[in-house]
């Protein structure tokens, strides 16, 4: 069926227009190796990138002035070129058919950071009910769920709740980013997560406040772990 829509409606790349290759349905080679991808050297926690060579594994500032309650976040590139218009794309116009081409990057990052980690539960950041209603759907989930399929897994979105609304992080500054998450989240009572090993997935990390706040949350619900995998830092 992929091959004859194909040859009716060839598909094309998001970032340049051309041909796409198989390997990816919407972004093309060229396209994803010019996007700025999350290298060494970064923060061994939270996977913030540093200029400069080291040759050492190191933790940034603001991870030594306060430990974060994951245990690891690894993110698969910068919010920008290919990458950042396939998220935008997909959060805010609905374009769930880009979802597999980010699950791709999502697992091998996975693949490439946390190539010894096994993980019990894969558990997307979620959306508080009344934007979910108004955008019809979870983009985490949405990247969860590719993903899932790729590890062979189950998500678990019920394991997390947003109590309360939050404004967009966007033109936040880092303190009213974190002000911003405090309390929003909260584990499910009555789901079973104690001792289990949780890959949170979110579409994108800035500061880091959602998925730590997220963190936290299944901490205290009994988690032993918590790592953080994004398709973008911002």
């Amino acid at each position: 069926m992929n091959v004859f829509l194909d040859m009716l409606y060839p598909r094309r790349c998001i970032g340049c227009g051309e041909t796409t290759p198989d390997s990816f349905r919407y972004i093309c080679w060229e396209c994803w190796s010019d996007s700025a991808r999350i290298e060494p050297p970064f923060c061994s926690l939270c996977g913030d990138p540093v200029a400069g060579a080291v040759d050492h594994d190191f933790i940034c500032y603001s991870c030594s002035a306060k430990k974060p309650a994951f245990d690891g976040a690894r993110s698969a590139a910068r919010y920008d070129g290919v990458v950042g218009e396939a998220l935008r794309q997909l959060k805010y116009e609905q374009a769930l058919w880009l979802a597999p081409d980010l699950a791709i990057l999502l697992h091998n990052c996975i693949r490439a950071e946390y190539p010894n980690q096994k993980f019990d539960l894969l558990v997307p950041v979620p959306l508080h009910h009344v934007r979910k209603r108004s955008r019809g759907y979870n983009q985490s989930t949405v990247l969860a769920r590719e993903l899932a399929r790729r590890l062979g897994h189950k998500i678990h979105p019920g394991l997390l709740k947003r109590v309360r609304p939050t404004i967009s992080q966007t033109n936040l500054t880092a303190k009213d980013r974190l002000s911003n998450v405090t309390k929003a989240f909260q584990f499910r009572k009555g789901r079973r997560l104690a001792g289990k090993k949780v890959l949170l997935v979110d579409d994108i990390m800035t500061t880091g406040a959602t998925v730590n706040a997220c963190a936290r949350a299944l901490k205290k619900g009994g988690a032993a772990t918590v790592h953080v995998i994004t398709a973008a830092r911002g």
